[in-house]
């Protein structure tokens, strides 16, 4: 028997100054048995820089067509498409093909080991942003898990901080892969 995802309930407050976008979002959050609360609340992080009312949450790990994030718009086209971890070059290159915009958001300790290899051959795509999270900043996001969260997200100049109800807080810096 297949073991079912564990469901999570985000109320999440964004004021993101880089962006002027202020909006409070009602998420629910499914974390499949071989996700770790540190990868899902990577994509909620992911979520939060690029929030947008049409930005969803895919139908997650089993999908191997859908990314981790996407926003479509409103005729169905796919403007923005994200990835956490380290996608194969391949499936960039179907995204790039795919999507107006995608955008991949690294979290281990050592991210060049897995884009330097691929770096040359997706460089002729303008429309890929590569991005890496503090490995260690990233651990530290699974303090606030919870399974229903009241979280506020603060972005600004490239920075996230991500507190939730009881004050505790985890400030995210990203540094730039590819741009």
């Amino acid at each position: 028997m297949a073991l079912k995802s564990t469901i999570y309930k985000a109320e999440l407050d964004i004021a993101d100054l880089d962006r002027d976008y202020y909006a409070r979002h009602s998420l629910t959050l499914a974390c499949h048995p071989s996700e770790s609360e540190t990868r899902m609340m990577t994509g909620l992080a992911a979520f939060a820089l690029n929030a947008h009312e049409r930005l969803a949450f895919s139908r997650g790990l089993g999908e191997t067509e859908e990314p981790d994030l996407w926003q479509r718009d409103l005729t169905g086209e796919l403007e923005v498409w994200i990835e956490l971890g380290h996608p194969e070059e391949k499936r960039l290159s179907k995204a790039c093909g795919r999507s107006h915009q995608v955008i991949v958001y690294t979290y281990s300790a050592s991210p060049e080991l897995w884009w330097k290899p691929i770096s040359e051959g997706l460089s002729r795509f303008r429309n890929l942003r590569v991005q890496s999270f503090d490995s260690s900043q990233v651990k530290a996001l699974a303090s606030l898990v919870e399974r229903s969260m009241d979280l506020s997200c603060t972005i600004q100049e490239g920075c996230l901080w991500m507190r939730d109800a009881s004050g505790r807080e985890v400030e995210l810096g990203l540094s730039t892969l590819k741009d």
